[in-house]
This record gives C-alpha cells, structure tokens and sequence, in this order.
C-alpha cells in the first residue's frame, strides 16, 4: 500500500537516487544527453515544505517537490510554481499511479499556499507520467532538446551571406527581436509582454554572455539565434554543450533553407571551439518553433501547466 508523507531533509539521497535513474532512462532514448554524475541539491525543496515522497512497505517510491512560488507567473495575475526535472521521481512499478498520488498531495499543499498555476517538467519518453498528469488536466507547454553539434542536411542558400555578430553590434537586431516578441504575443502562442517588459528587456540584452548568429539578405538581417552557455536544465550545464536561447527569421524568408543554413554555419562556429552539443528550449504552443525544432533535434522533456480554477484558492 502507496503511503504519502510531507517530504523533507531525510529523503533527499533516496530521492536524488530515484532522480537520478529516471534521467539514465531517458538517456536510453536520447543517448545525446551527457552523462552526469550528480544532480543538483534538494535541499531547498525539502525547506519550502511543498513537496510529498511516497512510500511502499518503507521503501520510497517516488516524491514530487517544486519551487517556492511566485507571483505572475506566465505573465498572468496567477501565483506559480514549478517542479523541474530533478525534483521529482517515481520507480518504474505503478509510475502513473505513484504520480497521480503525489500530485493529489503535493496539489493541496500549492492550492492551500494559493497557487493555482502549476508546471512542471517531465521527460520526453516518460509515458506513463506524461499520461498520469494529462489525465488531471495538465497540458504540454514547453519543451527541451538537443542534438549533436553536427550539421543538418541543407540546401545551399548562397546569395544569403551568414556571419556571427561581434558582441558589439548586437543592436542590429533589435527589428529581429521585437517581431519575435510581436510574433509570440499572436494566436495560438498568446504570450503577450507589453512594450515596457521588451524595452527592459532589450536594455539587458547586452550583459548576457551569448553569441549571436545571423543570417543577412542584401546586407540585411532577416534572421538571427542567439547561443548561451546554459538552459533551462541541469543537463545543459555540461561543459561541452551550448544552447539557443533566441531567435527569429521573418516570414518571407521562411521555407528556403535561410535558417537551415544559419544552423549549420552555427554549428560550424561551435564545433569549431570544442562543443559537441547543442540545446534549445522552445514553445510548444509556437507552431512555427515547434515544426522546426522537432525536426532537427530530439525532445528530452516536456513541460506540463495546469491552471487552478482560482475560486479553489478560498476553499477551507
């Protein structure tokens, strides 16, 4: 019999054991992913009390924490939070129903700490927890992949000169990222920022330490991807991975092979200075983000929302 408790400070190894396996198995699916030898601390979802462990004749099965909440989250008047990849794990045995279980118990402690957005980030080839949260209403919002630095097969796009910005000259695609704003602001997306959060936005844009792709017609910029050091999880810390974390072609570019090509001059670049992987984080509300990263590289997470109907929030 399934017994869920609060989890806290003494379930920690267990639990980055089971943390642990559970990325070993995707690893089977996505062999790109890099080998890591320790995941990141739990100390800190123990602390902020919101988290459950499941357990099955003493021995745990399964526990689901996430982050201290937050107010606004997805720009929306909710307060979220968000369980990542590390913080939660179940054994294979009865995985959706040990999912199901911990999400009932971690659930009632968010909504009583009045958060009714909850996400969190499962992997990509995990079905069966995949299928447990979509049956208690979750939905698929973003997703994580990755690739080989290695190029994709292309067309040659020659009358498009390719080139990596100088970190100097990063505010000639300034165009390139307001329409990506605009774009992402549009059905189905519906990711709206108002002008104020772009400009701040846009004010910082040059202290992050990226690097900065574009694609040019005539001279122009028509397309750019912006690259970091890190993403959104703890496997794109990897010391010989980079990830995308921008980027925008305009429409009337689209569908010739333009941005295929600035993948590839990228990715030359890259390999070039000893990086044998590459990530991106992207929408799968964003239709035209999702038709081409999928194509190219190879999901390893998925990330689920539910929003709380806020009358709950009041309940006793």
């Amino acid at each position: 019999m399934i017994n869920i408790v609060d989890f806290s400070l003494e379930h920690i190894e267990k639990a980055q054991e089971l943390a642990h396996v559970n990325y070993n198995e995707e690893r089977v699916f996505v062999p790109e992913l890099p080998v890591v030898e320790m995941l990141p601390n739990l100390a800190a979802f123990a602390d902020n009390g919101l988290g459950a462990a499941a357990f099955d004749n003493g021995e745990m099965v399964g526990f689901l924490c996430c982050y201290k909440p937050w107010d606004n989250a997805f720009k929306s008047t909710a307060r979220g939070t968000f369980s990542p990849i590390h913080a939660h794990g179940a054994v294979k045995e009865n995985r959706a129903m040990i999912y199901k279980r911990l999400y009932e118990a971690a659930a009632k402690k968010w909504v009583e700490a009045k958060i009714s957005s909850h996400a969190i980030a499962l992997y990509a080839h995990d079905n069966e927890a995949i299928d447990a949260l979509f049956s208690y209403g979750f939905g698929l919002r973003c997703i994580d992949a990755i690739r080989p630095m290695e190029a994709i097969e292309a067309k040659p796009c020659e009358v498009i000169d390719y080139r990596k910005l100088p970190k100097i000259d990063s505010a000639e695609i300034t165009i390139l990222r307001s329409f990506m704003w605009e774009h992402m602001g549009k059905s189905p997306c519906f990711m709206y920022y108002p002008p104020s959060d772009f400009d701040n936005w846009l004010a910082n844009a040059d202290k992050r330490n990226s690097q900065i792709f574009i694609a040019c017609d005539s001279n122009q910029p028509v397309a750019f991807m912006e690259i970091a050091e890190t993403g959104e999880t703890f496997a794109t810390k990897a010391d010989d991975m980079l990830n995308i974390c921008g980027a925008f072609c305009f429409p009337e570019f689209r569908g010739k092979g333009i941005y295929q090509n600035l993948l590839n001059y990228a990715i030359s670049a890259l390999k070039s200075e000893g990086y044998a992987r590459l990530g991106v984080d992207f929408e799968s509300i964003n239709p035209t983000a999702m038709g081409f990263w999928s194509k190219y590289f190879t999901p390893y997470t998925k990330s689920v929302v539910r929003r709380i109907d806020e009358n709950a929030l009041g309940m006793d």
